[in-house]
């Protein structure tokens, strides 16, 4: 929004200059962001590439920009980002996906020769992070618990994972992608159950066909609700800011990533979740997952995001805004500190949360009431918010556009089928 910015003192010709941030990746994590700063004067520009976004419709965004998409053309996404720096000199640039963290960690003596300041710890820690296999190894390493796991580079690796545990005990496990959201992107999921090694062995060639590691990993029994997660801004080794919160629902519901969470006092967290960043070296705001395994109440570490994560507008919901304390420390020097968190407020991504509802009613005892609870207490949405609806409709625009796409390929499947059976029934007339 071009006015709040000016009021900001953005405009051109202003003593006081206030310095923007540059948002890259214009999904939840990007809103996210984006509705933590531009209320408090904040100029934000939006960089986004992928149809789904919806982070620029905001109304606190000064100035949407779409680019090259940065698995297509990397070169140019970082060219664009390049001559972006020389519009907004000093700006403050914050990854909000894994894929354009990866890039800016890669190119951040670049981007910082350009004028920016780079949100982004380095690239050793950030590849730590995305690598699964990487990141339970250094886990192993400092003491935090962690689920069995063993690195896929054949079929006899599966074998192997089998022999070493009782076939019951081993299976169901988790085929997990060491690039999360590499997989995500290519089968739309974050990891696959696999109930038995010949459907192990089943996922591993489909992923290794698509040029993607995978890991086997235990399925720690529990359900959604044994998911918690640790956010931090860490700086030389110590935690000043951090918020604990428990996951409530997935969407889908046994594969993927948070529909519904809840700010949660955690304290349990707080020594393992430490012990992790200072391994990683890790300098600015972190989130990681844990699963509390009930066989012997240990928190496990699921992974780590080196980047604003999906429910981050819960903490500033709750009373911690990461992204605008990450801001004035970095730009302007202030040392942040632990604020009040709010405990019991909900985040719900409304529309995934509702997609996936039949599959939590359908269990035993989940009633409606139980379902509706989030809706009714104390809650903040992923994406929608009356007073900047602009997301939503964005949102609204894509999936209107996603079934209508749909609806027209199972027209195409229709005729091709109809056209198949009418020429197999002439074949035989004739």
């Amino acid at each position: 929004m071009v006015g709040a910015a000016r009021r900001a003192g953005f405009a051109e010709g202003k003593v006081h200059w206030v310095r923007p941030v540059v948002v890259v990746g214009g999904g939840t994590p990007g809103l996210a962001a984006v509705r933590a700063l531009g209320p408090h004067g904040v100029p934000v520009v939006v960089v986004h590439y992928d149809e789904r976004d919806t982070a620029h419709a905001s109304k606190w965004v000064h100035e949407a920009l779409s680019c090259p998409h940065p698995d297509h053309d990397e070169p140019a996404f970082v060219a664009f980002l390049i001559m972006l720096a020389a519009r907004y000199p000093g700006s403050l640039l914050v990854p909000a996906s894994d894929r354009a963290l990866v890039i800016l960690a890669g190119h951040a003596e670049r981007l910082s020769q350009a004028g920016y300041l780079v949100a982004a710890p380095s690239e050793w820690t950030i590849r730590t992070c995305l690598d699964k296999s990487a990141t339970y190894a250094l886990a192993e390493q400092c003491g935090v618990p962690s689920p069995r796991t063993i690195a896929l580079s054949g079929i006899e690796d599966i074998e192997r994972y089998a022999a070493a545990a009782d076939r019951s005990d081993g299976f169901p496990a988790v085929l997990k992608p060491t690039m999360s959201h590499l997989y995500l992107a290519k089968f739309g999921r974050k990891w696959t159950l696999v109930d038995s090694p010949e459907q192990a062995a089943t996922e591993y060639l489909r992923a290794d066909e698509a040029g993607l590691e995978v890991v086997l990993q235990e399925l720690i029994p529990g359900d959604e609700r044994c998911g918690v997660n640790y956010n931090a801004y860490f700086w030389a080794g110590q935690p000043l800011v951090e918020m604990t919160a428990t996951k409530i629902r997935n969407s889908p519901a046994d594969t993927g990533s948070p529909s519904v969470v809840v700010s949660d006092e955690l304290p349990e967290l707080l020594a393992p979740g430490r012990q992790m960043l200072r391994a990683l070296n890790f300098d600015g705001f972190a989130n990681i997952e844990f699963k509390r395994d009930p066989r012997d109440g240990q928190y496990k570490i699921i992974e780590v995001n080196a980047r604003h994560n999906l429910s981050a507008i819960l903490a500033v919901r709750c009373g911690v805004n990461f992204p605008l304390l990450q801001y004035r420390h970095l730009v302007h020097g202030e040392a942040p500190h632990q604020s009040p968190c709010r405990q019991g407020v909900y985040w719900v991504d409304i529309s995934r949360d509702v997609k996936d509802a039949m599959s939590y009613l359908r269990r035993p005892k989940y009633t409606v009431r139980r379902f509706l609870g989030p809706y009714l207490a104390p809650h903040v949405a992923a994406v929608w918010d009356a007073r900047d609806p602009g997301p939503a409709v964005a949102r609204a625009r894509y999936s209107v556009k996603a079934v209508a796409r749909l609806v027209a390929r199972l027209i195409r499947r229709n005729r091709a089928a109809t056209r198949a059976c009418a020429e197999l029934r002439g074949g035989r007339t004739r």
